[in-house]
């Protein structure tokens, strides 16, 4: 009976021990690294809420005149909202080698817990088996009296129970460190995410720079130099509509049933889940949460200014984002093709731009951008990092142009190639299509 009761209090004893341990190990270290991760995630906020600042100056001054003060306004502004943006990411990676720490630490408590647990195990076994001479229907039978018996039936339920506990704490901690070194595993992936995004930020900030010394060096800081420019930029962007337009007509439809059937939810929107939270705050300047500035088709813009689409309507949807803003792959598939029509001079068009091809038979465009984080031929997977947005090409300001396609009509090719088209964006690769192979992008978000 002795021995039994000695056999239970052990096990109290060391359960007892391992929760001090759980509770006690690093738990200085872990609580520094809690309260830095929170002042970091305090600088985020602090530095989301001033990239939107800049964006609500950015959409003011976008919807003034063009003049060069504005033009210069808006470089000023997007490189200062590149600059918070790099910022922004520098802190995002300290959180996050922050967490990987505590990560660390957690793992090594809990291999030293499970450690533990398997001592007790041991200790548990061995101890049970030196009792194991005796049994208890024995104990019962050598019993003084009927309560002695009771007490010896309660003690070997208590120690079956104890086991049980004991086996059931080792699996909770072997499946806690599995979740944990799966949580490692994911903290790496963002960092690399991040310190891709990192870069091309920074990329993204010399554009912005050159952008602004190419024009002040083009108009020489006069006013009457920056409209001649703007106007010839419109005259060219009006020659180019009209040539692809043409090309567009020439091209074979696609055919009736060709184009996959509307469905939203299909693609992803191009932006994280960072991005699409600070578009809330934005809905009532804009008339929708999603940062859209502009819809597919006939548009009140495009019906306005219908010689910059050649009075075929708007080709994909527009959304503001600040330069520097990461990209997204609508869904997983293959780069079809980047380039760049900026590369061609008196070419005003897509500026640097990325094509994905889906294997549900879409294609998606991403243009304007301020750079290019993806090659021809890649395979990327849905929510996969392209580059930055930018206003590269014709824009007025930092946004995507996020186009749609059916794959079966999608070209990528010189407008040179059709009739030998003299436009300045003659030379410049791009993608084409016939019309009905440009779809709704809405239909399919």
């Amino acid at each position: 009976m002795l021995k039994f009761r000695l056999f239970f209090l052990s096990i109290c004893v060391l359960g007892l021990a391992l929760s001090g341990v759980a509770n006690d190990v690093f738990a200085q270290s872990v609580d520094e690294i809690k309260s830095q991760i929170e002042e970091h995630n305090g600088k985020i906020q602090e530095l989301e809420k001033e990239i939107n600042e800049y964006q609500k100056q950015l959409n003011v001054v976008s919807g003034q005149k063009q003049t060069l003060q504005s033009a210069i306004k808006t470089l000023d502004i997007s490189r200062q909202q590149t600059s918070t943006q790099i910022n922004l990411t520098q802190n995002k990676i300290s959180s996050t080698n922050l967490k990987l720490d505590k990560l660390s630490y957690d793992i090594e408590d809990t291999e030293q817990l499970i450690a533990l647990d398997k001592r007790t195990l041991e200790k548990s076994i061995r101890t049970m088996a030196e009792t194991g001479d005796i049994s208890l229907v024995e104990q019962v039978f050598a019993a003084d009296n009927l309560t002695a018996a009771w007490i010896a039936m309660d003690d070997a339920a208590a120690i079956n129970d104890a086991l049980r506990a004991n086996v059931a704490n080792l699996s909770q901690a072997k499946e806690e460190l599995t979740g944990q070194k799966q949580d490692v595993s994911a903290k790496k992936n963002e960092l690399t995410s991040l310190q891709g995004e990192l870069s091309n930020q920074k990329k993204s900030l010399d554009v912005a720079k050159s952008e602004k010394d190419k024009l002040l060096t083009q108009t020489k800081n006069q006013e009457s130099t920056y409209q001649a420019l703007i106007t010839k930029k419109r005259a060219e962007q009006k020659l180019f509509e009209s040539a692809l337009s043409s090309l567009e007509n020439s091209l074979a439809s696609i055919g009736k049933g060709a184009a996959p059937s509307a469905q939203t939810g299909v693609l992803a929107w191009p932006y994280s889940s960072t991005f699409a939270a600070s578009c809330a705050g934005k809905a009532s300047a804009l008339g929708n949460t999603r940062c859209i500035t502009q819809y597919f088709g006939n548009t009140a813009f495009a019906t306005a200014n219908a010689q910059i689409y050649n009075g075929s309507g708007h080709n994909a949807i527009d959304i503001g984002m600040p330069t520097g803003t990461p990209v997204l792959s609508a869904l997983s598939g293959t780069v079809t093709a980047t380039g760049n029509t900026d590369a061609v001079p008196g070419c005003y068009s897509f500026g640097k731009w990325v094509v994905v091809k889906h294997p549900n038979g879409l294609s998606t465009l991403y243009s304007h951008l301020s750079s290019i984080a993806v090659s021809s031929g890649q395979s990327v997977t849905t929510g996969q990092f392209l580059g930055n947005s930018g206003m590269t090409g014709y824009a007025t300001g930092p946004h995507l142009h996020f186009g749609v396609y059916a794959s079966a009509g999608i070209q990528i090719m010189t407008l040179a190639q059709y009739r030998g088209a003299t436009t300045g964006c003659a030379n410049a690769t791009m993608p084409v299509a016939p019309k009905d192979a440009y779809l709704n992008p809405m239909s399919y978000l």
